[in-house]
């Protein structure tokens, strides 16, 4: 059983900072790719950003300049960090995970529940 739990969102004013966190737990081989992804009230789901297990990064447009991944292999946990935050950037914000739980098979895309972020003055 792999569970992927987030942490960190919250209520911000315009201009603010967040930090988010995501930490996976249970019978896990390997996490290749974790990401976070954001939903919007009446948009469907979109990628935020993603970094490979060698650190490699990848950044929705709007968020390029703004906003940062980061991951601790040794913790399986990742991060998003969050600055110059807009009221656009109020959403759902979900982790996803590439996991891998045995050493035979492959992977397969775990999600957590959802942490909700709110930017409003």
């Amino acid at each position: 059983q792999v569970q992927l739990v987030e942490s960190g969102g919250g209520l911000v004013q315009p201009g603010g900072s967040l930090r988010l966190s995501c930490a996976a737990s249970g019978s896990i081989f390997s996490i290749y790719a974790m990401g976070w992804y954001r939903q919007a009230p009446g948009k469907q789901r979109e990628l935020v950003a993603t970094i490979t297990s060698g650190g490699r990064t990848n950044y929705e447009d709007s968020v390029k300049g703004r906003f940062t991944i980061s991951r601790d292999n040794a913790k399986n946990t990742v991060y998003l960090q969050m600055n110059s935050l807009k009221p656009e950037d109020t959403a759902v914000y979900y982790c996803n995970a590439d996991i891998r739980v045995g050493a035979l098979g492959g992977s397969r895309d775990y999600w957590g529940k959802g942490t909700l972020v709110t930017i409003s003055s």
